[in-house]
């Protein structure tokens, strides 16, 4: 049998993409907030990856893939990320970035209590487990009642359920939208939505010099972090892709000591891998079922 490891090293150098990607994205918009709103920032990022999708379709010769088709569905999915992106950005201007990771790593334990809920899926006992533990690792992180509940840390835990929801309706495009569909009616759909929301006071802070390739890096970035994690996914199975995730959190943490002088918080630490623990059993458990499923159809009766 080949060995694997080519494979993992493979998967492992565009998980280092990834982390670089959410990485940057997270300073950028920090150094963002100081000019721009949460909806100015979306609404340049939602430009930005609008011309880089149009010209990706445009190179690949796939707009033909680009529908209409439950294109309600798609609203409320690019409105759901739209609103918890929108939270993120105004996460990390405002409080220290390991704890916005470590909240946002909790989206999957979000996915796991709504799927049964929107997606008919069964909640198992090991999934259930998976929420507990999970959880167990936010209350580690928030620490309610020994420190306070600042506006950014909310927003943060608030960001991942939202995203959790947009996982879902994501899962109900895909049936029957391509990528290419879905992420071009997401960048069309959230310029629009962007620009209304920044709109709405009558000021739009038009980018200078200074912020103009901090807008740019935010626009590339997001694109290229979900691009690398998909390629990794491609190549390599969920267990070995989470546990290189997960060092977004140690990789931001230095980040933030090193730019903002950020404090590295052992009980953010601690939460974050208590709720990585969760993530992890529920990755486990869902591959563990996936070869079930196939050693019984693979057995000859």
């Amino acid at each position: 049998m080949e060995s694997s490891s080519p494979q993992v090293g493979k998967a492992a150098a565009w998980m280092i993409g990834a982390i670089a990607s959410f990485s940057s994205m997270a300073v950028a918009g920090r150094e963002l907030s100081l000019y721009h709103d949460t909806f100015e920032i979306m609404m340049y990022r939602s430009f930005v990856g609008f011309v880089v999708v149009a010209l990706v379709l445009t190179a690949t010769g796939k707009w033909y893939q680009v529908k209409t088709k439950r294109l309600g569905l798609h609203a409320v999915r690019n409105t759901l990320h739209f609103t918890g992106q929108n939270l993120w950005f105004y996460a990390v201007g405002v409080a220290p970035l390991a704890q916005v990771f470590a909240l946002e790593f909790t989206q999957p334990i979000w996915v796991i209590l709504l799927s049964p809920l929107l997606l008919k899926e069964r909640l198992t006992l090991l999934k259930m487990t998976a929420a507990w533990i999970g959880f167990a690792g936010i209350l580690v992180v928030t620490r309610p009642g020994a420190a306070p509940l600042s506006p950014g840390i909310l927003m943060a835990a608030a960001s991942a359920i939202f995203f959790a929801f947009t996982t879902i309706t994501t899962k109900k495009l895909t049936r029957f939208a391509s990528i290419g569909c879905i992420v071009f009616w997401l960048t069309a759909m959230q310029a629009v939505l962007g620009t209304a929301a920044a709109g709405f006071d009558g000021q739009i802070t038009i980018p200078n010099a200074q912020t103009a390739p901090f807008l740019l890096l935010v626009g590339l970035a997001g694109l290229l972090a979900h691009f690398c994690i998909t390629n990794a996914l491609a190549i390599a199975p969920a267990t070995v892709v989470i546990p290189f995730d997960f060092a977004r959190l140690p990789t931001i943490a230095v980040v933030g000591m090193i730019l903002y002088h950020e404090p590295i918080d052992h009980w953010t630490l601690l939460g974050a891998a208590i709720i990585f623990a969760g993530i992890f059993l529920n990755v486990w458990s869902e591959n563990r079922n996936s070869l079930a499923t196939v050693r019984n159809v693979t057995t000859p009766k």
